[in-house]
């Protein structure tokens, strides 16, 4: 039902560099700038780790901030 509105601003990057915090700077394929982005909640609680050169889900925020890692691909 959902599922388009779900897409909407899923983005796919590659982690490129690990920051304290569990933040992380992804390279999109569409796009040559590096993005600030941190983990999602799920992922904090149930440790689910991202490596430098994992291919991640990121949604973007609509205001131009930071994105949020959804889940590893």
């Amino acid at each position: 039902m959902n599922n388009k509105k779900e897409q909407e601003g899923l983005v796919t990057g590659t982690v490129v560099e690990a920051l304290p915090n569990a933040m992380f700077r992804v390279k999109f394929e569409n796009n040559d700038k590096l993005h600030l982005t941190y983990l999602a909640g799920k992922m904090r609680k149930y440790r689910i780790k991202v490596l430098i050169g994992d291919k991640v889900l990121v949604r973007l925020d609509p205001y131009g901030g930071k994105g949020r890692i959804e889940r590893r691909v």
